[in-house]
């Protein structure tokens, strides 16, 4: 906390939120070439920005500033990729929803090997990554309208930390490591865990009830607010840390899937937008989580 806490304080004057004139005006960034599985999306510590689904569910595209997509990998035929993570040190981590798997691709490489293989999963959706390394993987069952939550550790074990839940979707660690919040789609429900200090869950509480729409992604800016896509409106939401709305931002298609943040000073947010197939962009007035990490980790 203590960390996060001098770099905010250090880097307040440099983002001139008041002068910002674009904030909350989405605009696309790609288009063409994405299937309605367009999903992701992951931007590395270079900024790049990572998606799944050009041409087909085995793709995993990079896509430049200015918009153009061009296939980086391509996932063995059994396996399609869903939510992807990246570590500061730049290890991409990939949900296989098809595969049982996450999946992990080494700095450097275009090579995605199976890291973790469980059985038990019913299709492992979103990630969310700790800074000690730790991931947590949302993982519905559509067909039945439940879900699950796993813990996979450094040493590639997995834990399952919650099961009986609904459709669990977006999943992401507050800034100060304490909290897990966890959504389901269907079920419009957002949860939040206490996270233990070996990194299991516990305490599950209810932060939000929404009465219309779905979830999907789900990630948290540095003040812990949440951006939650929600698909069939066709927003991104942005909630309080004590679950009240700050805000809904238009995305310019009905069904967004997942975001993250990005740029060069993270107050980019990017948004995979499945109706009409590409990725959009809009401004917001504080970085996002993982780029804060990313710069107090290059001290």
């Amino acid at each position: 906390m203590g960390t996060f806490a001098g770099l905010l304080a250090g880097l307040s004057g440099y983002w001139g939120i008041a002068a910002d004139a674009e904030l909350w005006h989405a605009t696309p960034l790609t288009s063409g070439g994405f299937t309605g599985g367009i999903e992701g999306p992951a931007c590395d510590r270079s900024g790049a920005l990572y998606c799944v689904s050009l041409e087909t569910a085995q793709t995993i595209a990079r896509v430049t500033p200015d918009g153009h997509a061009e296939i980086f990998l391509t996932l063995a035929p059994a396996s399609a990729g869903n939510g992807i993570r990246f570590t500061p040190s730049g290890v991409m981590f990939i949900a296989d929803y098809t595969g049982h798997n996450v999946l992990r691709v080494a700095p450097g490489s275009r090579t995605a090997t199976v890291w973790v293989h469980e059985p038990r999963m019913n299709q492992p959706n979103d990630l969310a990554i700790a800074t000690d390394g730790t991931l947590y993987a949302s993982d519905p069952d559509w067909k039945r309208g439940t879900g699950q939550v796993w813990r996979i550790t450094q040493d590639a074990k997995t834990h399952l930390e919650a099961k009986d839940l609904g459709t669990t979707n977006g999943i992401e660690v507050s800034p100060d490591g304490r909290h897990v919040y966890v959504n389901e789609s269907v079920q419009r429900n957002l949860w939040v865990f206490d996270r233990t200090s070996d990194g299991s869950l516990k305490n599950r509480r209810l932060l939000r009830k929404f009465e219309d729409h779905g979830f999907d992604g789900m990630r948290c800016d540095v003040d812990g607010n949440l951006y939650i896509t929600r698909p069939g409106k066709g927003t991104v939401v942005v909630v309080s840390p004590e679950g009240k709305t700050l805000r809904e931002i238009d995305v310019l298609g009905k069904h967004p899937s997942n975001l993250c943040f990005g740029g060069p000073d993270g107050r980019t947010v990017y948004v995979t937008e499945a109706h009409e197939k590409r990725v959009v962009q809009f401004r917001t007035d504080r970085p996002g989580l993982e780029w804060l990490r990313w710069q107090s980790s290059a001290k």
